[in-house]
């Protein structure tokens, strides 16, 4: 190869050709450096057939420079990345770089100095430097790292390595992980368990493309079935891939892992520090890593001897990415499992209506965990209609769950009471002049953090503290908090249960591996009474003495922009139900709603899981939506709301005019304001025969628009706020 053609690692640059230097050996997928005017660009060889460009005659060609010491991107990898930028009508650099994902990593190992508390304790320390013992204790990491945990200053920290209160670690860049043992301990699995775990090793050890949707209730112990074949992947020297939608159940599944293979899988997340995600990415291109659980990034990674690819909790919508490249990492999982030729398992105890219907049409294999583990039973359902058993004044839990709390604490069981709202309060307003508290970012209230005292933007991380008087009359103490959050019905929790031991479950409280960790076993040794919690407690938690489950408000999940609403409120609360009577005791769930005659709260209540999807498919197919038809959203935005109406006018204007295309909007988005930026948004829904990518492409290329305006794609959209 004399020539290469290159995608490099951004966007906003062609394709370009370069001349192969007498002696350097590339081959496709090899990352290079090449020269790009006066500076130097990262890229990857690609084949030129199927990146397009401008053919430059091989006299002007300029040398590359030098081919890094890493192997190339595999072939299926490649395919990946492709498919993924024509689906989701992204620029093929952005999903490549998804694939890079250190490029410290690409220099090779080596060591690095970390830092770490020498267990000085001084008599005297500055307010910085004490914050910074506190909020470092256990850590070690980089000056920068450790500096952004806890939110001081560099120099701070390395005037702390000269007082001696910091010390210097060399860590080995390349050490390698500890190997996980396929038979290290076998478990004991029930019939129809056995019956799963053996068509998926079986799957495993024939290899080539098997997509399976592993539907098990909630407690079936539909992990360790997958467990299975991520035995028999070792067996066979693969590696697997698996997929967990929130770093905060990693914990829990780290445990279950270590206890079934003795060691912990290899970790790959955005929390990772800088030396972590070099060694994980070069022990990944290497295949010295064998199991590797991350959240959906992982997905893109260039495994050297991938053999399995399982996605748990696979209906979840964390694992639909809302900005830069807006993929569903659940689908691209099974695409790459198509690319590599391997099995992929989709595991759910409420599997995405999208899903069932491919397992329906015999696309995916549908493999049945109808009952749970070990003789547990499914919890009693029971509906709370809070029209007529109303909650006390002032107070936001009904007289029946309050009384079944108290008979929890008795008989020294616990509870968990779930609502998906973080803080204190929603909304926060004067109760004089009735000003509200909005966020100065966005088309948002701030929500009142009452724990750390502060008025926060849920949506771009806006903060303030709650001020002594409004900001409007200037009328002192008079601000009202507005509605419940998980802070304020822990409060309700403590004045009616004062003795109770409450554990407050939230991404504000449990914001690391360590403070999940030391909640998960602080409930499995019987030393929480109630946890109050948001969407983190209603997957992947098993606490055998949790007997009673209350949903504190069913409808809220109805509300807002949600395009798949009852499908959604469905699995949350089914999934947080699940946490009720996994053990010997028996599990109850009371549901409080004030809207009982929903389709989605009867369903719940009958646990007629099957008829609800069926008519949700049945309401999706009148209305051509998803998995019958085709949605994708528009999304323009800039700093100046005129220029971000008059972009979303002139697309609207030039809108295609086809039979199975229909085009709606452009309008405001409901959130109209968003970190600085003015939205308008359109939705397009197309029947499945419309070559949708292609009608978009074809309307949105010619449009030229000024540089502050932003236009964004979105394929298979979940939200339209």
């Amino acid at each position: 190869m004399n020539r290469a053609r290159l995608l490099v690692f951004n966007s906003a640059l062609p394709v370009l050709d370069y001349r192969v230097p007498e002696g350097m050996a590339i081959e496709y997928g090899s990352v290079v450096v090449a020269p790009l005017g006066p500076r130097q660009v990262l890229g990857v060889v690609w084949e030129a057939e199927r990146l397009p460009g401008t053919d430059v005659p091989d006299a002007k060609l300029r040398p590359l420079h030098e081919v890094m010491p890493v192997p190339p991107l595999p072939a299926p990898l490649r395919r990946l990345i492709e498919w993924t930028a024509d689906y989701y009508c992204a620029p093929m650099a952005a999903v490549a770089r998804m694939a890079l994902g250190s490029s410290a990593a690409l220099r090779g190992g080596g060591t690095m100095t970390e830092y770490r508390l020498t267990g000085l304790e001084p008599k005297r320390l500055t307010p910085q430097r004490a914050a910074a013992m506190d909020a470092l204790d256990g850590e070690q990491a980089t000056i920068r790292e450790l500096a952004e945990r806890a939110s001081v200053s560099e120099g701070v920290l390395r005037g702390m390595v000269g007082a001696g209160l910091l010390e210097p670690v060399v860590v080995d860049l390349d050490r390698p992980y500890p190997r996980a043992r396929a038979d290290f301990a076998q478990p004991e699995l029930s019939d129809d368990q056995t019956a799963a775990a053996d068509r998926f090793v079986a799957a495993v050890a024939k290899g080539g493309f098997a997509p399976f949707l592993l539907d098990g209730v909630t407690g079936s112990g539909k992990t360790e079935c997958y467990f299975e074949a991520v035995a028999e992947a070792l067996r066979l020297g693969q590696q697997v891939l698996v997929l967990l939608p929130e770093i905060a159940l990693t914990e829990n599944f780290l445990r279950r892992f270590e206890a079934r293979f003795g060691v912990p899988p290899v970790l790959w997340h955005s929390s990772l520090k800088s030396t972590e995600r070099r060694r994980a990415w070069r022990a990944i291109v290497r295949g010295e890593a064998q199991v590797v659980v991350g959240a959906r990034s992982a997905l893109f990674m260039p495994y050297a001897r991938l053999g399995l690819i399982v996605v748990d909790e696979a209906h979840e919508v964390s694992f639909k990415q809302d900005d830069g490249v807006r993929y569903n990492a659940r689908d691209v999982a099974v695409m790459r499992a198509k690319f590599e030729k391997v099995p992929v398992i989709l595991a759910s105890a409420t599997p995405a209506l999208e899903s069932m219907q491919l397992a329906e049409a015999g696309v995916y294999e549908k493999i049945d965990l109808p009952a749970r583990f070990g003789g547990a039973t499914m919890p009693d359902i029971q509906i709370v209609d809070l029209r007529t058993e109303q909650p006390e004044r002032g107070h936001w839990l009904a007289p029946r769950l309050v009384k079944e709390l108290k008979a929890r604490l008795e008989r020294g069981e616990q509870s968990l009471l779930f609502l998906n709202r973080r803080g204190y309060a929603p909304l926060t307003l004067c109760r004089n002049c009735g000003h509200r508290f909005q966020c100065p970012n966005c088309t948002a209230w701030l929500v009142e953090h009452r724990l750390s005292r502060r008025l926060a933007c849920h949506h771009c991380g806006y903060e303030t503290p709650p001020p002594e008087a409004c900001p409007e009359c200037h009328t002192a103490d008079c601000l009202v908090a507005c509605g419940p959050g998980v802070e304020r019905i822990a409060d309700e929790v403590r004045e009616i249960l004062p003795e109770a031991r409450i554990a407050l479950v939230t991404s504000d409280t449990l914001n690391s591996p360590a403070k999940i960790n030391a909640f998960v076993e602080a409930a499995e040794n019987g030393m929480i009474d109630v946890i109050v919690g948001t969407q983190l407690v209603t997957k992947g938690y098993h606490f055998p003495e949790l007997t009673l489950v209350g949903v504190v408000d069913a409808d809220l999940g109805l509300e807002g922009g949600d395009l798949r609403a009852g499908e959604r409120t469905y699995q949350q609360i089914a999934q947080v139900a699940g946490r009720a009577g996994r053990g010997e005791k028996p599990g109850e769930v009371l549901i409080q709603t004030r809207h009982p005659e929903a389709a989605v709260i009867e369903a719940l209540a009958s646990g007629d899981r099957d008829s609800f999807y069926a008519a949700e498919a049945e309401a999706r197919r009148d209305a051509m939506a998803p998995p019958f038809g085709r949605w994708a959203a528009i999304i323009i935005s800039s700093e100046d709301e005129a220029e971000a109406r008059e972009a979303a006018r002139t697309i609207g204007g030039s809108r295609p005019d086809l039979p199975d295309v229909l085009v709606l909007g452009p309008a405001a988005a409901p959130l109209s304001l968003l970190r600085g930026r003015y939205r308008y948004r359109l939705l397009i829904n197309a029947r499945r025969s419309a070559e949708l990518q292609d009608v978009i492409r074809a309307w949105l290329d010619p449009l030229r628009f000024s540089h502050g305006v932003r236009v964004a794609v979105d394929i298979d959209p979940y939200s339209f706020v």
